[in-house]
């Protein structure tokens, strides 16, 4: 059986194509488009330029699925819909535009379908599971591989963009101000006690570009792992950017070059925070959750099959 995937995000929109048999899922086809929604917003609401945007591209993937005479087509939405205020009109747009309807998945939900799509990449059994996407930040924490708190931030690597920076890099003021609006967040949710976790999981394309820049610009080598402390070496890079660094930017993550630094610190400050020293980045997530969860509806064995996403 053959399944599409496609997740409305608010930086990217991504389409996900996968064969399920006997338990097994591959992945046939993976294809995103930068949509950056989340510039899009005007006193909460998506505006009308944004709502075409997203309507052009689920229409894009449209056709391709339809090219593959793909049937199970399921479309989500993540805090590029959950955030704003005209929600139902988005997704009404975007069922009477493309004959989609949008599942917008909540916070919590979406920190625990991430942790499910990463899982069967764990090899630590207690840990903490970070997943910076454009609009929101999701943070699970786990123990002997279960959850024991999932979470939301209403912050991400586009929408500290958007509110922070002036420019296309961030000033040093701007860099303290976005570092100060995580550790708000973070001190909103209430945790009189910290439990360190040396060991964290990364999800989603802000940290998978941090490591694709690190693998480029400090080691010259392929790694899914990386320490918290090269974060600041790229930082520092970065923050008189020559032409020559600049030039390896724009190969790497070209499509990335205004939010990195926002993700950056994101994740920088939520890894001091829990005492983190190693980050293991993960290739699976939300998208793998969702299919497992709320397609497949096998979610509780993810973690036990040998997938090859």
């Amino acid at each position: 059986m053959i399944y599409s995937i496609i997740d409305v995000g608010s930086n990217t929109i991504r389409l996900n194509i996968y064969s399920y048999k006997n338990k097994l899922v591959t992945s046939l086809l993976h294809k995103k488009t930068m949509a950056g929604l989340a510039g899009y917003v005007v006193d909460g609401y998506l505006s009308p330029k944004g709502i075409e945007r997203a309507c052009t591209i689920i229409s894009n993937y449209k056709s391709i699925v339809e090219n593959f005479q793909i049937q199970n087509v399921f479309v989500f939405a993540t805090a590029s819909l959950r955030n704003i205020v005209n929600t139902d009109e988005v997704v009404w747009n975007i069922k009477e535009r493309t004959g989609f309807p949008v599942d917008v998945i909540a916070g919590e939900e979406e920190a625990k379908l991430g942790f499910i799509g990463a899982s069967h990449a764990l090899t630590v059994k207690d840990g903490i599971l970070v997943d910076i996407g454009g609009g929101s930040t999701e943070i699970t924490t786990y123990e002997d591989a279960k959850i024991i708190k999932a979470v939301s931030l209403p912050i991400g690597s586009l929408s500290l963009y958007s509110k922070y920076v002036s420019k296309l890099f961030p000033k040093d003021s701007e860099k303290e101000a976005m570092k100060q609006a995580v550790l708000l967040e973070l001190t909103k949710l209430g945790e009189t006690t910290l439990k360190e976790y040396k060991i964290l999981c990364g999800v989603g394309g802000s940290i998978r570009a941090t490591k694709k820049l690190q693998n480029n610009l400090i080691f010259d080598n392929e790694t899914n792992e990386f320490e918290v402390a090269t974060i600041s070496q790229l930082l520092n890079l970065l923050q008189k950017v020559d032409k020559k660094t600049l030039r390896k930017v724009l190969q790497v993550v070209p499509d990335r070059v205004h939010t990195i630094i926002p993700g950056m610190i994101i994740l920088q400050t939520i890894a001091t925070y829990y005492g983190c020293e190693t980050i293991h980045v993960s290739n699976y997530g939300v998208r793998e959750g969702y299919l497992y969860t709320r397609v497949l509806k096998e979610g509780t064995d993810y973690g036990k099959n040998e997938e090859k996403i």
